[in-house]
């Protein structure tokens, strides 16, 4: 998983051109469409257009990703001094896209997030390996993993979560030297061709936004134990 602190948004761009199948000028005439006919078992269910035709999609452009794919945000080295994770409780809760601020370990929005919502529990402390995290650490990361689901819940009613810790850059941790806990949201169908095939991931939300939102719920959403066992549906 990816993380590191900070706020972006991706930018929309709308073609000018008409939706294919009108005889605009300058548009090709209207295409013959399938819909519903089935080729060797298989039913099509949207218009055939040739590869080179206009379409009616909107463009989602997301050139801040470029960024991480390119590591001008990655730290140089290991060491405290260059780690987000140990910069991030220095600055303003609004600067750091902080969540919440506890006694050992803290919240704050993942700057590259795999869905809306995408938290991460971090100590205050410089440390890799949950092995080497405290009771007191251990606990609270705990707690507040488990908080933020509740308060998540909340706000954005999804019908799962994914939570984990990558331990080491061949696990999969984007900043091995910090340990954090990721806590992503999950919505049936938010695995579809986007992530998989697109190797994007669309944020309908800007991340200043759902932190705003969060933090205002995190000491208001009610409990598990207040609501009983969560309806992934409502």
């Amino acid at each position: 998983m990816t993380d590191m602190t900070g706020q972006t948004a991706a930018q929309e761009h709308i073609p000018e051109a008409a939706c294919p199948g009108t005889d605009a000028p300058g548009q090709a005439p209207a295409l013959t469409r399938l819909e519903g006919t089935v080729v060797d078992g298989v039913r099509i269910e949207a218009p055939f257009q040739p590869a080179d035709t206009p379409d009616p999609f909107r463009r989602l452009w997301t050139p801040h990703r470029m960024v991480y794919i390119g590591g001008q945000d990655k730290p140089s080295d290991d060491s405290a001094d260059q780690c987000p994770f140990c910069a991030a409780p220095g600055r303003s809760d609004t600067d750091a896209l902080i969540v919440h601020r506890g006694e050992t370990a803290y919240v704050l929005m993942n700057l590259y997030p795999y869905n809306t919502g995408h938290l991460l529990i971090c100590p205050y402390r410089h440390i890799s390996d949950w092995t080497e995290a405290t009771a007191a650490e251990r606990s609270e990361i705990g707690t507040l993993t488990a908080r933020a689901m509740e308060v998540v819940r909340a706000v954005s009613h999804p019908h799962g979560f994914n939570l984990g810790m990558n331990q080491g850059q061949v696990a999969g941790a984007g900043i091995a030297a910090h340990l954090h806990q990721h806590v992503v949201p999950r919505w049936t169908g938010d695995a579809n061709f986007m992530p998989i095939i697109g190797k994007t991931k669309p944020v309908p939300q800007l991340l200043g936004d759902q932190r705003d939102q969060l933090a205002a719920a995190w000491d208001s959403a009610p409990t598990a134990l207040d609501t009983g066992r969560p309806d992934p549906e409502r």
